[in-house]
Order: C-alpha cells, then sequence, then structure tokens
C-alpha cells in the first residue's frame, strides 16, 4: 500500500474512532480545558495500551477510573472495527496517536467553548 493511500486509510479510521467517541462517551464533556486535556490523555493511552496488549497502570483511584473507560472503549472499538485484528502494534499506537490528536483538538484546542477558559468557572 502506498503512503497516500496509507494515510487515507488511516485518516479514515481515525474518523471513525472519532464518530464513536463524539456520539457514545460522555467523558469528553468536562467543562475545564485543563480536565478535558487530562481525561484525553488518560483514557486514550491507557485505550493503546490495552489494544497494543501493554501493561496498563492502575496503581491510583484517578488511573483506575481512567482504565475502566479505556476497557469499555477498547472493547467497543475491537466490537465494532474489525480491521484493527489486522493492524499491527505500531499501526494502533499510530492510530491511537493521531486519534488523541484529533479529540485534543475537537474538545479542547479546537473548541468554540468559552466556558473551557473562563477563569471563574
Amino acid at each position: 500500500m502506498g503512503d497516500a493511500m496509507k494515510d487515507d486509510v488511516m485518516k479514515d479510521r481515525t474518523e471513525q474512532l472519532v464518530d464513536y467517541i463524539m456520539k457514545k462517551c460522555l467523558w469528553q464533556f468536562h467543562s475545564r480545558a485543563w480536565d478535558r486535556t487530562r481525561q484525553n490523555e488518560g483514557i486514550l493511552t491507557r485505550t493503546r495500551q490495552l489494544l497494543c496488549g501493554e501493561p496498563v497502570d492502575i496503581s491510583t483511584p484517578e488511573a483506575r477510573c481512567y482504565w475502566v473507560d479505556a476497557v469499555c472503549m477498547a472493547d467497543a472499538f475491537r466490537a465494532r472495527y474489525a480491521w484493527l485484528a489486522d493492524m499491527s502494534r505500531d499501526e494502533i499506537a499510530e492510530l491511537m496517536q493521531g486519534l488523541h490528536e484529533r479529540i485534543e483538538f475537537l474538545t479542547v484546542t479546537g473548541s468554540l467553548n468559552l466556558e473551557l477558559t473562563d477563569q471563574k468557572y
């Protein structure tokens, strides 16, 4: 598969995962930017670890909270997107990095919600 075709496939798959998160995951709706960033990092990192068969840190209550959401999301991704089974660990890691960047943009840096940065909120 050529690089341009691979990029198109990866972009399409990323958008499929974004669509799932935007429609099914309530954790994306924290009211502060720093909360959203921390939540995105915590859940999406653990989801990547689960999908890649890597160890997952569950040593703190916060880590376990993110882990629970990550387990649900990894299970849903596997059930809905059969193409994940055909991807290597490196490809899944690349996909999840792209997903993380896209979700961070949509929910934090590119969001027009002014409450996210209101110091009094």
